[in-house]
């Protein structure tokens, strides 16, 4: 640790990058081996297996277009997920219609 104390900032950030790359490719091949276990001892008992990876099917999509906007304010807009903007119930209360402001 003491030869850490005495590298420069640039010096730093590539030892932990290079870090980070070992650490990435250690889990990378530990993975490999554990799928590939797994593979293994299911076929041992006659099984067939398909592991499907969380994060290629992610439940997070992109931005959603706005449905919304105000007619006070053409910065003011929402996608109609959640909760209505304070803009919104203000206009609301003030007797506009949600159609007036659906895009």
């Amino acid at each position: 640790m003491a030869e850490l104390a005495h590298m420069s900032e640039q010096e730093l950030k590539e030892y932990i990058s290079n870090a980070e790359k070992v650490l990435e490719n250690r889990k990378s091949e530990k993975r490999k081996e554990v799928l590939s276990e797994i593979h293994r001892l299911a076929q041992s008992i006659g099984v067939n297996v398909e592991i499907i990876d969380k994060k290629s099917r992610s439940r997070r999509g992109g931005k959603v277009p706005p449905k919304f906007q105000s007619p006070v304010n053409a910065a003011d807009k929402w996608s109609g997920r959640g909760m209505k903007p304070n803009w919104m119930k203000e206009l609301l209360d003030k007797g506009y219609k949600e159609d007036d402001m659906r895009i």
